[in-house]
């Protein structure tokens, strides 16, 4: 966790970007600060294995960032000394000439930064914009971020940016790209990814379930991960991110980086087209898709119209998931509410095909105010596995009432919290530990055959029982007679007040 002090230096950044530097879009500030992050985390890093060359007598690897000598910028045509390139150098420059040499030759030296030190963020840079318009905004920032801990350090960092990433959704504008990390971490704690899984999320934003997604293979597979055959998978094949925003895809590979995934398989892909052609390649899918789209048909894969041909992204990504699982492939994703009760034909179809063709293990219901202050949209979180050969046979309900935050815009923390509990009953399903529970509890089981008779209906209340107390009123003449004493003393009160003022 970073510290207060770390927090603050961070807000000061951010209010230089929005009173100095002339960026006031929350996802533009972000951006700059990637691209930032990125110049310094290059140096960093080549100062480290410069150190450990002059340690052990010998060369440099070929793979430094910078390299050395100088490097012919493509848009100037002019040879500029690589050394003034690196951030410990340009650091110290009088503003106007770091200015110049920032916004000009070591921003355009990282859009073209295509061997060496390749990495997914990298891949991201070709349309990068440098939006800061002040030489003093600039140094003062370059200060600012020189001052954070040595950003090697990737735990830290790492929860740098999501600080940074938190204040994007706060301030009400694109947060609607990030999903609260408290319930991607319950997600995933849900599912316990394992170093072998191969992870996808094809609707990736930040890249926030595999960050999250890695970080529990990391603190749980510590052993595992020092065989060499599972480090490289874990480098390479285990996560794998889509997105069709390149501004995201910078932010998410970022993300990645920070938390020490410098290659994992992310990439600019629209994946409900048919250009994606992923099927039964992965074992664990992690995702909150959007869900205010419509799309025309000729946009859409025909294989996944063919198990429900509707226009709603909601429902396209559920039959993407069903068709890039491998069998035995679990899924967790988050849906509208609309999901689990719409009645169109396409609804019904996808649910029956969860259901009836696949292993439907649990739907969370979550209050409304979880995606609060910019979505107050009611949502779920549904659970299967892919079989291809049904296998539902009683679906786990939990009607999630509190998450550890007020369900206001403001969001602030409170006592109240269901995912610890969400989390340990899931787990003791196997174990028999709901089978005792009733159906005015906050959880229970329902037999695929009731689901079947509500026509396929997913919602909580639909299957909860609600307890209706007898309430006894007292007989009529009862309370005419109570209502007469009471108007009789009323009347004495008045006539005494009268006698008073006529006396």
């Amino acid at each position: 966790m970073i510290t207060g002090q770390i927090k603050n230096q961070i807000d000061q950044i951010w209010d230089t970007f929005w009173e100095s530097a002339g960026v006031t879009n929350p996802m533009s500030v972000l951006e700059q600060m990637t691209y930032l992050f990125f110049m310094k985390m290059l140096d960093d890093m080549q100062l480290k294995q410069e150190r450990v060359s002059e340690e052990i007598g010998i060369g440099m690897c070929s793979d430094v960032s910078f390299g050395y000598g100088t490097w012919r910028n493509p848009d100037t045509g002019e040879a500029v000394s690589v050394d003034n390139l690196r951030w410990h150098v340009f650091k110290q420059m009088e503003p106007e000439q770091m200015y110049r040499t920032v916004s000009r030759d070591v921003f355009t030296y990282i859009k073209n930064l295509n061997s060496g030190t390749e990495s997914a963020y990298s891949r991201f840079m070709g349309n990068a914009v440098f939006l800061i318009q002040s030489p003093r905004a600039l140094a003062k920032i370059i200060d600012g971020i020189d001052a954070l801990p040595d950003m090697n350090s990737r735990d830290t960092m790492g929860d740098v940016y999501e600080y940074i990433l938190g204040k994007m959704a706060a301030s009400g504008k694109n947060g609607q790209f990030r999903t609260p990390r408290h319930i991607i971490r319950m997600m995933v704690e849900m599912m316990r990814p394992t170093c072998k899984d191969v992870i996808c999320d094809p609707a990736m934003g930040s890249a926030g379930f595999i960050v999250e997604a890695a970080k529990y293979v990391k603190e749980h597979y510590k052993a595992e991960l020092m065989n060499r055959e599972n480090a490289e998978h874990f480098r390479r094949s285990l996560l794998h991110g889509f997105d069709t925003d390149q501004t995201m895809l910078r932010i998410g590979a970022m993300n990645l980086m920070l938390h020490d995934i410098e290659d994992p398989d992310v990439a600019f892909r629209d994946s409900l087209s048919s250009d994606n052609t992923d099927a039964d390649r992965y074992t664990l899918i992690l995702a909150n898709p959007p869900f205010a789209g419509n799309l025309d048909y000729e946009a859409v894969s025909k294989s996944l119209l063919a198990t429900v041909k509707t226009k709603k992204t909601e429902l396209l990504f559920l039959s993407l998931f069903l068709r890039s699982l491998a069998t035995g492939g679990r899924c967790a994703s988050i849906v509208p509410d609309g999901v689990l009760t719409g009645t169109s034909n396409a609804h019904k179809a996808i649910r029956k095909a969860i259901i009836d063709g696949n292993r439907l293990e649990a739907v969370v219901s979550m209050p409304s105010g979880v995606f609060k202050p910019y979505s107050g949209v009611s949502t779920a979180i549904l659970i299967f596995t892919k079989t291809g050969a049904g296998g539902t046979d009683r679906v786990w309900f939990y009607d999630m009432k509190a998450d550890g935050f007020s369900l206001d815009d403001k969001r602030n923390p409170v006592a109240d919290n269901d995912i610890p509990d969400i989390i340990a009953r899931f787990h003791s399903l196997d174990e028999g530990g709901e089978d005792n529970r009733t159906r005015t509890d906050k959880s229970f089981l329902v037999p695929v055959e009731e689901i079947r008779e509500h026509d396929y209906d997913l919602a909580f209340n639909t299957y909860k029982e609600t307890v209706r107390e007898v309430v006894e009123y007292e007989a009529p003449e009862v309370l005419i007679g109570r209502a007469a004493a009471l108007a009789a003393k009323i009347t004495e009160g008045i006539n005494q007040l009268d006698d008073l003022i006529n006396e």
